[in-house]
């Protein structure tokens, strides 16, 4: 089982120098993960540089009242679905000053799941301002704490993806 102190510390702070050599400053929307991207996102020393704020919006009514999620979306497609990521990514945009956005919603367990979004099953989305941004779905094994921190890594390692395919993404050596 990974541990704050262990692969997601050294992968938030590789996220961290890639944000910071590019200028971009982010945010997070978060249901299923509690905060916990932006937990290891600011235990990063000099972390305020590149990190502006997270939404933890662990209800529907929290995602409709602080990332404007539309009710009918939640109601229509549910809370665990592409579609609500990237309107949380979105929201979390629109209400911060954030360049980038990371957005996560899914069923942790160990209740929860349907035949359809069976525990495990995380849908994640990253958003750059001004862009239509992307989403994917993993489906993780586990108890509730592993498949939270399974999906904190898939986060973390899909914007560190995400930001080394950008042109400017060359990291000077001090990294």
């Amino acid at each position: 089982m990974l541990t704050k102190s262990s692969a997601l510390s050294v992968v938030a702070e590789k996220v961290g120098a890639r944000l910071h050599h590019a200028g971009l400053v982010l945010a997070t929307a978060e249901s299923c993960t509690g905060g916990g991207i932006a937990s290891i996102i600011t235990s990063v020393p000099g972390s305020s540089v590149w990190f502006d704020r997270g939404f933890v919006t662990y209800s529907n009514v929290s995602k409709e009242e602080l990332l404007g999620v539309p009710v009918g979306l939640i109601l229509s497609k549910g809370a665990v679905s592409r579609e609500v990521v990237l309107a949380m990514a979105k929201g979390a945009l629109d209400g911060s000053r954030a360049d980038i956005a990371v957005a996560v919603s899914g069923v942790a367990g160990p209740g929860g799941g349907t035949p359809e979004k069976p525990v495990g099953t995380v849908w994640m989305a990253l958003m750059e301002r001004g862009a239509s941004g992307m989403a994917f779905c993993r489906h993780f094994a586990g108890c509730r704490e592993s498949v939270r921190n399974q999906a904190i890594l898939a986060v973390l390692n899909g914007l560190m993806e995400h930001l080394s395919s950008r042109p400017e993404a060359k990291i000077p050596s001090a990294y």
